[in-house]
C-alpha cells in the first residue's frame, strides 16, 4: 500500500522560506513521476513541481527560481524547497506519484497516489 505523508508546511512572511518533506512507502515501482501540486480556496489544483525516477525536474512558471524539488532515494522522501515566497504561494500542498512525468505532469489526472496534504500560508 502506498503511502505518502507531507510535513513542513507552515506561516511565514512574505519573502521567506520553507521546506516541504514527503516521506513515500510501499512504492516499489521503478519509473515514477513524484510530484508537488497545490489547492488555494476556490482554486484548481495544479502543479508546482515535479521530479522523475530519471532525476528530470519539472517546474511551473510561477514558481521557477523560486522553488526547487529534489528526492533522497535513500530515504524515500522528496523535498520542495520554496525561497522568496509571495502571499500567492498560499495554498494546500500536496505530494503525489504517477507512472511517468508526461507533458501533462501539472494536471492532478496524472497522479495515482496522494498525501494528505500540508498548508502552506504566506502573509504580506
Amino acid at each position: 500500500q502506498v503511502q505518502l505523508v507531507e510535513s513542513g508546511g507552515g506561516s511565514v512572511q512574505s519573502g521567506g522560506s520553507l521546506r516541504l518533506s514527503c516521506a513515500a512507502s510501499g512504492y516499489t515501482y521503478s519509473s515514477y513521476c513524484m510530484g508537488w501540486l497545490r489547492q488555494a480556496p476556490g482554486q484548481e489544483r495544479e502543479g508546482v513541481a515535479a521530479i522523475d525516477s530519471d532525476g528530470s525536474t519539472y517546474y511551473a512558471d510561477a514558481v521557477k527560481g523560486r522553488f526547487t524539488i529534489s528526492q533522497d532515494n535513500a530515504k524515500n522522501t522528496l523535498y520542495l524547497q520554496m525561497n522568496s515566497l509571495k502571499p500567492e504561494d498560499t495554498a494546500m500542498y500536496y505530494c503525489a506519484t504517477g507512472d511517468y512525468c508526461s507533458g501533462s505532469w501539472a494536471h492532478p489526472y496524472e497522479y495515482n497516489y496522494w498525501g494528505q496534504g500540508t498548508q502552506v500560508t504566506v502573509s504580506s
